[in-house]
């Protein structure tokens, strides 16, 4: 029988830093095809950089963790972000991450778009924005100081299963499934500082797209995670709460494609509580939770106490390994090709003209949409390597009794599920959209050929996620079962 209940920890340095990173209104905003507008006309929450410093314990290796209030980057982007911020804190780009909160109502923040209504404004953001992430970094960094992580979990309904049947127009249609698997984890971490017992910041990993707010929308908004973050630090002293966006390829929120902006700010609130509960529920850092005997009342209790970690689980908790790898992930034998993509585009926005001269609204809202498909699958293709496979760059940490991975593009749910099911023994935080967008979506073998709209625009082909799963699943048995170099 159980007599011990270990809480996951990792004992390093750890800061935190905070910026409001919120574009100017008037740039160009559109993120949704049916979108009618082009332009920000307002502000509904800011945007926020949230970066995290973290330096093992003998101060040899180091990481900064930059959680952006953006859907996405352009990979030169991010690389030119990555660059700045390693250089602001003597690192290098290989120990910068930088991860998308994946808010759809934040502006499109591409170079390609400067040519668009508000696109002139994107330019001069995107410089701001990257001289703001190597300040903040440096700052985190400045501020570091010995502390603990303390992970734990929650349970939260927000996301749920997006791949619903229309029975009528007999096709899926990505919106809420009553009926589908939706993982509720929500991964909670506070780092609590060795000298004083403040806490010096949270970290909420939770795998829902922020979709929300839609067409209807027009305004600069970081969508649910707004509300979340407010409500998590009112109750943590007011430290920053860094948002890690998880494998949300199928999920979102069961309420969303709305333009009312107390829904997002309600799911919120959702999430904001149900990490609060795992942040409650967590010991004091340094402790196991022991089995201390019976004692004897009206009835013969058991009792349990929180002891001190002893030598062996303090070094335990100061273990630091890393390891970067690539994996290949083989493209889809149909992907299109650009010169398809392009009659396809030229196709619609002829259609679009001819519904303007007739006055006919909806068309050109399903006119503007299909030629926002074509415009973003063009992009999709131009940022393809060429090549037989897209060689996806995965980075696992072990932090004592922790794992953090860092993953480009928008997986599955599965990832998450299956990953945290082989290492019980672990806390696993899995941020995904790290440091690039590509190859988009990453779905489960079973959810191909249904017409579903992740599967359509993938750019890899089916077994590609469980061969991912795999390979991480590899790579972390290694990392896990040999010693660490220092």
């Amino acid at each position: 029988m159980t007599t011990r209940v270990e809480t996951p920890q990792s004992w390093c340095m750890v800061g935190f830093a905070r910026a409001d990173i919120t574009p100017p209104v008037g740039i160009y905003h559109r993120m949704w095809g049916a979108a009618l507008h082009d332009r920000a006309t307002g502000i509904h929450r800011p945007l926020t950089a949230t970066a995290m410093w973290l330096e093992s314990f003998d101060r040899k290796q180091q990481k900064v963790i930059l959680g952006l209030d953006h859907c996405l980057l352009d990979r030169d982007e991010f690389d030119r972000i990555r660059a700045l911020v390693a250089k602001a804190v003597n690192s290098s780009p290989e120990n910068v991450f930088i991860s998308m909160s994946h808010t759809h109502g934040s502006a499109w923040m591409s170079r390609t778009r400067s040519h668009l209504p508000g696109g002139d404004l994107i330019g001069p953001y995107l410089d701001m924005l990257g001289e703001t992430c190597a300040k903040l970094a440096a700052s985190a960094a400045d501020s570091a100081e010995l502390a603990t992580l303390v992970y734990g979990t929650a349970r939260c309904s927000l996301a749920r299963h997006r791949d619903f049947w229309d029975a009528v127009s007999k096709q899926f249609v990505c919106g809420f499934n009553p009926d589908g698997p939706s993982d509720d984890t929500v991964l909670v971490v506070k780092a609590v500082a060795d000298d004083s017992g403040k806490t010096l910041g949270t970290v909420v990993n939770y795998a829902c797209h922020p979709t929300t707010l839609a067409w209807e929308n027009t305004k600069i908004s970081p969508d649910y995670l707004g509300a979340m973050r407010e409500v998590v630090e009112a109750n943590t002293g007011d430290t920053p709460c860094l948002f890690l966006q998880g494998a949300s390829g199928q999920l979102g929120p069961w309420e969303g494609y709305v333009g009312d902006t107390a829904v997002a700010d309600r799911n919120g609130r959702q999430l904001g509580f149900a990490a609060l509960s795992g942040l409650e529920a967590l010991p004091e850092p340094g402790t196991s939770f022991v089995y201390a005997g019976p004692v004897v009342s009206g009835a013969i209790l058991g009792t349990w106490k929180h002891k001190p970690f002893d030598a062996k689980q303090e070094e335990d908790s100061r273990r630091w390994q890393t390891h970067d790898f690539t994996v290949n992930l083989q493209y889809r034998m149909e992907l299109p090709t650009e010169a398809e993509t392009r009659a396809a585009l030229a196709k619609w926005e002829a259609e679009e003209a001819n519904a303007r001269a007739a006055n006919d609204t909806k068309k050109v809202s399903e006119c503007r949409a299909r030629s926002e498909q074509m415009t973003r699958q063009l992009t999709r293709l131009a940022a393809l390597p060429a090549g037989k496979g897209y060689p996806l760059r995965v980075s696992v940490s072990r932090l004592g009794s922790a794992l953090w991975v860092f993953v480009p593009g928008e997986l599955y749910q599965e990832f998450q599920i299956e990953i945290r099911k082989r290492f019980t023994q672990f806390a696993v935080v899995i941020a995904t959209l790290t440091n690039d967008w590509q190859p988009g979506y990453i779905p489960s073998a079973e959810s191909y050929g249904y017409g579903i709209y992740q599967e359509i625009i993938a750019a890899v082909s089916p077994g590609c996620l469980e061969a991912l799963i795999e390979t991480v699943g590899r790579e972390i048995e290694q990392l896990t079962a040999t010693s660490p170099s220092n």
